[in-house]
């Protein structure tokens, strides 16, 4: 192994011999391991770090070798050593991110849910996310809280079980009350402690006083500032490669804009990508418009452009992108809607991304008009837990894994979270990129608005105060489909304490409640409809055309 690499050697015994670099050695604690690498980081010229249980044996230096030299900046072997689902208490914060739904421990894929008995993280990112955190009782609490650090700034981290051994396992870890109140102080803050000591002590995880007597214990002390993030943008990131590679990317790629009556916003999105500094090999239009008002001569007015025009006398965004799939032949395909405004160099971007991270999705960020400015979470770039579909590059070959467009949320919310989701439990590498923009006009008809899918947003319900924004059914459908029960249930008391949020000053902050206090019962009995609506999909669906190599074949299956 030619790469310099410090082993970290985690409990009894005397470390094996270790070529690649210096080996230190630590016991089985947060303590203890923070205060090895505050000794030893300030100094180290090593690429990256090996830490390593000593249950495990000696360290294989080409797994290592091997795990380098793919895409990623850390790569575990947790899921196969017990810690997926865990800790129990994220469930009561974020019980529906797409990253607190586990792959399969088999494969190579993303996952936070690190384990630092096996764990291969290059130097640099422990120089900017920092150090484990001495205060938990136990080495695997510590062990997730920096895992969930390093994924939310930046960190790209890779589950790879044969790290570990072809056969290394273990059961879930133990992770006592205190760690897992803990994780949620330092990751998520004060208000959601309190949230989550709520649910705990309503479910009763543990005895009463303990909750109680670890909450106040935690909170005696601020939790510890927020890291910078590793990788603030794409021009960051691209610091590494050479100019002329990043200059001059290729590759075939296919847009694909499903449009339903928007005629003038899709001529006005046209005329920008015949201004792309990479031009795309063909631009599949999928029209849904009425035949009574559908428009012909699309690709006569844009002689320049490769315009493939697809006409469906039915709308639905599912069965419309899927035959524009379908007709595609490029080995990237761009989604965009068609009230998207781009800038000249969307593609090239997207294609420098692709290169410079050797990852299968590229997912921008769009800018909605009227919104304000992005979240803090869309200005860095980092694995993707979202896949928008107006602003998202492919390779085509991650489809073989995935499928197309689940057909039940033909015309509902939420067809690209399931793709996403999908893409994600298949091991595809999605990277978010802060800094490829579109701006998303939202128009005022066409799309979703089509079939009464998106009337009311998260966005307006927290900025009108009659607006209320409750699950739909496609929403619930999907929340049954890969997560647990538990985690459902706690995705209900959100969208029921979402309806009393709004943006503003107090005043309206109370108006808000009031009127949300009000309409609870009909928030309830609307909920309870959709999730029987809900329950009816679970029975009929899912329906997902399997994706055929060669870019001309969708069958259902």
């Amino acid at each position: 192994m030619s790469a310099e690499v410090t082993l970290v050697w985690i409990g009894a015994g005397a470390p094996p011999p270790w070529r690649a670099g210096r080996t230190v050695k630590a016991e089985a604690t947060p303590a203890s391991v923070a205060a090895c690498v505050a000794g030893e980081l300030p100094g180290s010229t090593a690429e990256a770090w090996l830490f390593w249980s000593s249950d495990l044996g000696s360290p294989d230096p080409e797994r290592v070798a091997q795990a380098l030299a793919t895409p990623g900046d850390l790569w575990h072997a947790g899921l196969r050593l017990g810690t997926a689902g865990l800790p129990r208490a994220i469930h009561h914060v974020e019980p529906t991110w797409m990253l607190n739904r586990d792959p399969d421990p088999s494969i190579v894929s993303t996952s936070w849910r690190l384990s630092l008995d096996a764990c291969l993280v290059r130097t640099d990112v422990l120089r900017r996310i920092g150090n484990i955190h001495p205060e938990f009782r136990t080495l695997a609490g510590a062990a997730l809280e920096f895992g969930h650090r390093c994924v939310r700034f930046g960190v790209l981290t890779r589950h790879m079980g044969s790290l570990a051994g072809e056969k290394a396992s273990r059961p879930a870890p133990a992770i006592p009350i205190e760690d897992e109140l803990r994780f949620v102080y330092y990751r998520f803050g004060r208000r959601w402690l309190h949230w989550t000591v709520f649910r705990t002590l309503v479910l009763g995880w543990a005895p009463r006083g303990a909750v109680l007597a670890a909450s106040k214990g935690i909170t005696r002390r601020p939790p510890p500032p927020e890291p910078r993030p590793y990788r603030q943008a794409l021009e960051d990131a691209l610091e590494g490669v050479s100019a002329d590679r990043a200059a001059n990317v290729t590759g075939s790629v296919t847009i694909l804009i499903p449009t339903v009556d928007r005629y003038p916003y899709l001529e006005k999105l046209l005329d920008q990508l015949r201004r792309q500094t990479v031009p795309p090999l063909e631009i599949v239009i999928v029209d849904q418009t009425p035949p009574d008002r559908r428009r012909s001569d699309l690709a006569s007015r844009f002689p320049d452009l490769p315009i493939q025009l697809l006409q469906l006398d039915r709308a639905g965004q599912c069965s419309s992108r899927n035959a524009g799939i379908a007709a595609s032949r490029g080995e990237f395909l761009l989604f965009l809607d068609d009230d998207d405004e781009v800038p000249p160099g969307l593609i090239e971007k997207h294609l420098a991304a692709l290169e410079r991270f050797r990852n299968d999705v590229s997912c921008g960020v769009a800018d909605e008009d009227g919104a304000g400015p992005l979240p803090a979470a869309f200005r860095l770039t980092r694995a993707s837990d979202v896949f928008p579909t107006n602003n998202s590059m492919i390779r085509m070959s991650a489809l073989e894994g995935s499928g197309l467009f689940d057909l039940a949320y033909d015309r509902g919310a939420r067809a690209d979270a399931d793709l996403g989701m999908r893409l994600y439990l298949a091991g595809n590498l999605m990277v978010l990129n802060s800094d490829i923009h579109v701006l998303h006009r939202h128009a005022p008809s066409g799309g979703l608005r089509t079939h009464g899918a998106r009337v009311i947003t998260y966005a307006s319900s927290r900025g009108r105060l009659s607006h209320r924004h409750l699950l739909t059914a496609t929403e619930i459908y999907k929340a049954r489909r890969y997560y647990s029960p538990r985690q459902v249930e706690e995705m209900y008391w959100h969208a029921a304490l979402g309806t009393f949020s709004a943006r503003g000053g107090r005043l309206r902050r109370l108006v808000k409640a009031g009127m949300a206090l009000l309409l609870l019962p009909h928030s309830l009995w609307a909920t309870r409809q959709r999730a029987r609506i809900a329950d009816g999909m679970l029975r009929e669906y899912p329906r997902i055309p399997a994706y055929e190599g060669g870019h001309r074949a969708a069958t259902a299956s």
